[in-house]
Order: C-alpha cells, then sequence, then structure tokens
C-alpha cells in the first residue's frame, strides 16, 4: 500500500522521545520438549530489570501451542518472578472458522490475567474478527468493561490465519472504548501503521501504538511505541538503543540497524521460526539453557547458529 500523500513522514519524526519498550518474553524449552522454567523466569525478570515491560503467553511465547496448565503456570510464574512490577499477557481464545464469538471464554483469560497483576492483550480469534466491523468495536467494548484497561492487538496472517488487520472504521472504533490504551499493529506495512499515528494524533493523543513490525523497528523515530518479539533477542540492547534515542546521542542508529539486521535474518520465511532463531541467539548468549523451541514450532537449520553467533560478537561493542 502506498502512504497517503498527505502524511509528511518526515514531519512525523519525534527526537528525544520516551519510548515505552514492551518485549514478548520467549518460553524457552528443552530438547525433550519441556518447559525450561529456570530459563523462562531468568528472562522475565532480566527483561524487566532492563526497564522493558515483558509480555508474556504471545506468540513469542507459543500462547496458540499451549494448553491451559502450561499458560496459567506462565502467569504464577512472571508474578513471582517480577514481585509486583508490571507485565502484560495474551488473553488467548482457541477456535475454528465459522465459529462463533466466544465472549466467555475471554472473560475467563481476561479474569486470570489480572488476578495474577498482569494487563490483558486481547489475541484476535475467528470468531472475533469474522464478524462486521460495528460487531468487532462492540465486542472490544463488551471486553473493556471487564477490565481497567487493556491492549488490543492486530495480526497479519503471516503470523496467523485467524488475524486481521482493521479497516480504518473499525480502527477508529476502537480508539474510542476507554478502556483500550493503545493496540498492537502487526501488519509489517509502514504506511498503514503511520496511517494509524495519524489518527492517533488527531483523536486520542494519549493512545499508543505498539508496533510489531520487526521488519521495522523504527518505528519508534514516528511515534509508535513498541511490543516486539525482536526485542526478547536483546532487552538490554533495545533498552540501550531506546535511551539513545531520548538523549539524542546519534548512536541510535548504528544500534538500531544492527538490531534491524538481526530481525531481518530471524524474522525471515517461515515467519513462526523466528522463535527457534530467538532460542539460538539466546543460547550463544548464555542466557537460557538449550536453543530448542517447541516440539510443534518450526524449527531453523543449525547453520545459523554461526551467523547469530557473528551478530553476538558486533553486538558486543554495545
Amino acid at each position: 500500500m502506498l502512504t497517503d500523500p498527505a502524511i509528511d513522514t518526515l514531519k512525523m519524526i519525534r527526537p528525544n522521545r520516551e519510548i515505552t519498550g514492551i518485549s514478548a518474553t520467549l518460553l524457552p524449552f528443552s530438547p525433550a520438549g519441556e518447559v525450561d522454567w529456570d530459563s523462562f523466569n531468568a528472562h522475565v525478570s532480566r527483561t524487566s530489570d532492563e526497564g522493558l515491560t515483558p509480555a508474556v503467553n504471545m506468540d513469542t511465547g507459543y500462547i496458540n501451542l499451549l494448553d491451559d496448565d502450561t499458560r496459567h503456570s506462565v502467569l504464577v510464574r512472571t508474578q513471582e518472578a517480577l514481585d509486583g512490577r508490571p507485565f502484560v499477557a495474551g488473553a488467548f481464545v482457541g477456535d475454528q472458522p465459522d465459529d462463533q464469538l466466544d465472549l466467555d471464554e475471554y472473560r475467563k483469560q481476561i479474569e486470570l490475567i489480572q488476578r495474577h497483576g498482569g494487563t490483558p492483550v486481547i489475541f484476535q480469534s475467528y470468531g472475533l474478527t469474522q464478524q462486521a466491523s460495528e460487531d468487532i468495536v462492540g465486542a472490544y467494548a463488551d471486553l473493556g468493561r471487564e477490565c481497567t484497561e487493556f491492549i488490543a492487538f492486530e495480526l497479519g496472517k503471516m503470523f496467523a490465519p485467524f488475524g486481521q488487520i482493521y479497516d480504518v472504521d473499525t480502527f477508529g472504533g476502537l480508539m474510542q472504548v476507554p478502556q483500550c490504551i493503545g493496540s498492537k499493529h502487526s501488519s509489517l506495512d509502514r504506511s498503514l501503521e503511520w496511517e494509524r499515528l495519524v489518527m492517533r494524533d488527531q483523536r486520542r493523543p494519549d493512545f499508543k501504538i505498539f508496533t510489531g513490525n520487526d521488519l521495522g523497528i523504527d518505528m519508534v523515530m514516528y511515534g509508535s511505541d513498541y511490543l516486539l518479539g525482536l526485542s526478547t533477542f536483546a532487552p538490554d540492547l533495545f533498552a540501550r538503543r531506546d535511551a539513545m534515542w531520548a538523549a539524542g546521542d546519534p548512536g541510535f542508529y548504528q544500534l538500531n540497524d544492527l538490531l534491524q539486521y538481526l530481525g531481518f535474518f530471524a524474522f525471515r520465511e517461515p515467519v513462526p521460526a523466528y522463535k527457534h532463531s530467538a532460542a539460538q541467539f539466546l543460547k550463544l548468549r548464555g542466557w537460557i539453557s538449550h536453543d530448542a523451541p517447541h516440539p510443534d514450532n518450526l524449527r531453523r537449520p543449525d547453520s545459523d547458529v554461526e551467523i547469530l553467533r557473528d551478530i553476538v560478537e558486533r553486538l558486543e561493542a554495545f
């Protein structure tokens, strides 16, 4: 999609802005296919220590591949590891094409997240996205009555078949739901995200656009904040990059470019295999014990490890 010619992207750049960073936390696994809870606990704590808000039970945490008990354990362990510090968590409802919207299951997931101290991120589902625009907005309004605040989520179909990038009217209606404090935008399309930023500035300046564009992480320069899977590879370096932007440090561009190089490599087709790339990368950094993905997730070739090792060595300069 071409950018609206009325949008002057150069004028949208916001130097010295404080960036809100949320990092979708990887759920590590052992080669036997069991969750590596010690590595998970350490990585959740590490992410928060660096100043980013951990996001658990997201795509990066294999939310659609986990059973209810494991999702619950993720919340319990996150609450224990953070000891009152903030986190967000995916409210996921698994369904099938042509299923009706299951608001009761969404309410159940929202209640569970809030009970453990988290802020819900409302995942899409077939039942949610297959409705008419006004019914989609009405569903978010209904869910808003269940919580003090939540984050919405637009998910491109390259990530999940139940995802949908909303049209302008639907997105505009979503911004009018008072409990919705922002939306994670994962279209991988800069033009669509720029349009949302313009709408946000005109209609509700406090509403946050959390970029999910792992192929365009410099969207923070234009006013987006972020909720990224890529940041789980290096929450320390994302935090440093963000601080550089706020301080007007030109080192921002060099570090951002290197992190983007990592993003292009890790998020190549097939995109869902990026979670295995994250495990390989974190294992190289000595931050998790194993580089195995979830047993049902796509894998990367072992030859990727040497390329990732080179990127780790380049990032050591920062």
